[in-house]
């Protein structure tokens, strides 16, 4: 997915201004494909550019008013291609997992505070996901297709923070009888590993 196809998703969900369009990213679409206001503004100036979208006439033009687009229908027709279009999973880039390897290697300051503090927004990730699941979609309210389709971009949300919830929470009873997560990285004997192993 890329920033411009997340901008015609929600314009044509809503024409909005783009200070309007950042207050929805931050409270929908930005929970998974997060983005600055300023690389919002700049991607509706180049899909203006494009003739992707437009601004909206205004009856009563005034200084400093603010423009509201929407989509025309090359972006209708460019998001529509980009859904059809087949893509491969992607890997997941998650730096936590990544240092956890390396203080495996080079030991350093005890990781166990910041377990705790990654498991702790991962909960209230997930309380803020289960409450727009029961604000905004109650199962007598999954009716229409569209509907049925963004709760399950909502479940995908909750179900991703379920399992971090989880995994943070048997990692940290796993390494807790061990030494110091992040400690020295030497062997049993005081040396360091021949080798490290193969598997993640």
């Amino acid at each position: 997915m890329s920033l411009p196809h997340a901008i015609l998703t929600a314009l044509l969900e809503k024409p909005s201004s783009g200070l309007e369009l950042t207050r929805r990213f931050d409270r929908s679409i930005g929970y998974f494909w997060p983005s600055t206001h300023q690389q919002i503004y700049r991607e509706l100036g180049k899909l203006e550019q494009a003739g992707h979208i437009r601004v909206l006439p205004s009856a009563q033009p005034t200084r400093g008013q603010k423009k509201e687009y929407e989509v025309l229908p090359a972006g209708r027709e460019e998001l529509a291609a980009w859904v059809d279009r087949s893509e491969d999973p992607r890997a997941v880039r998650e730096p936590l997992l990544l240092r956890l390897r390396a203080a495996a290697v080079v030991g350093g300051t005890d990781l166990t505070d910041e377990l705790v503090r990654h498991l702790e927004l991962h909960r209230a990730q997930l309380a803020d996901y289960e409450e727009i699941e029961r604000r905004d979609f109650p199962p007598e309210r999954r009716i229409s297709r569209e509907d049925r389709l963004r709760h399950v971009v909502l479940r995908g949300g909750i179900e991703l923070e379920t399992f971090w919830t989880t995994w943070l929470t048997r990692t940290l009873a796993e390494l807790a009888d061990g030494p110091a997560l992040g400690g020295p990285a030497d062997g049993p004997g005081g040396t360091a590993p021949d080798a490290a192993p193969d598997g993640p």
